[in-house]
């Protein structure tokens, strides 16, 4: 498969003001595409697309976006048609987790996770899919989470509206095939983010990869062109076949085991992927 010209992009990239956004858009950038940063923090925005003009010369552009208001992604797509901007690429980062028991959270905020992690993403990219498969020349990243391959219990909302980003993303893959857009799920585990910065109970035990690393495996998947979804790191590659040898009961079981020994925090918190490999974002 040929090698993707990212000079000749533009790519949207949501939740850029932090983590695993900003480290996309970063590595885009080092590789010529031009980008639009999308997050709810312009200042943020506003500073790296400053850092990647100087750095790489390519055109970036801030839109603020408030992901967790409803068909944000027709807003999106209005705004880059006002700036007469075409887009090749689409990276689907933004997202947040609600942590703690499912009888105990605030229904707003549900409201606002699924918003964030589902509804958006996916109208986003109902807005921009059509010139994506047109243009056949960028890519469809769309963040998940190790969450996604397990029901997390304390973290019920998450990982089900992650394991829906995974199914979603690999069905476009398929139906993408013969369009050149190269779609991939990526799952992160553990990520030093700004999300694990301010857990109000305390850190996740693990192994934590940075923004960088989870991007670099991104990157080398998407430089290949074959497989719908990667889980960043060798362990978590390893455990995301683990829930095929057990029965749903005992999955379930030892999921929520696993949680309570990696020490629930209670937070609730919207911005870039950051994904515990047991009990992810």
């Amino acid at each position: 498969m040929t090698a993707i010209d990212y000079a000749h992009q533009t790519t949207v990239v949501t939740g850029a003001s932090s983590g695993i956004g900003a480290a996309f858009a970063r590595e885009l950038a080092r590789r010529g595409s031009h980008v639009v940063l999308v997050a709810r923090r312009l200042d943020r925005l506003d500073a790296l697309a400053s850092e990647l003009r100087e750095a790489h010369g390519i055109r970036a552009t801030p839109i603020a976006v408030d992901l967790g208001e409803p068909r944000a992604g027709r807003a999106l797509a209005a705004a880059l048609a006002e700036r007469r901007i075409s887009v090749t690429g689409l990276v689907n980062n933004a997202g947040f987790a609600t942590d703690n028991a499912f009888h105990d959270e605030d229904p707003e905020r549900l409201t606002d996770e699924i918003n964030v992690n589902v509804a958006n993403l996916v109208d986003i990219t109902r807005a921009l899919v059509e010139p994506l498969r047109a243009a056949g020349t960028g890519i469809l990243v769309n963040v998940a989470s190790m969450a996604a391959y397990t029901p997390a219990p304390g973290m019920a909302v998450y990982a089900a509206s992650k394991a829906f980003v995974l199914n979603f993303t690999e069905a476009l893959w398929f139906e993408s095939r013969e369009t050149g857009l190269r779609v991939l799920c990526l799952a992160p585990g553990l990520t030093r983010t700004e999300f694990f910065d301010t857990l109000s109970g305390g850190t996740y035990r693990g192994r934590y990869q940075t923004p960088e690393q989870v991007v670099g495996t991104a990157m080398r998947v998407l430089d290949r062109g074959r497989r719908p979804s990667v889980a960043s790191g060798r362990l978590n590659a390893l455990t995301t076949a683990l829930p095929r040898l057990f029965t749903r009961r005992r999955t379930v079981i030892v999921s929520g085991a696993i949680s309570a020994r990696s020490g629930a925090a209670q937070v609730t918190r919207r911005g870039s992927s950051a994904s515990p490999g047991t009990r992810s974002r």
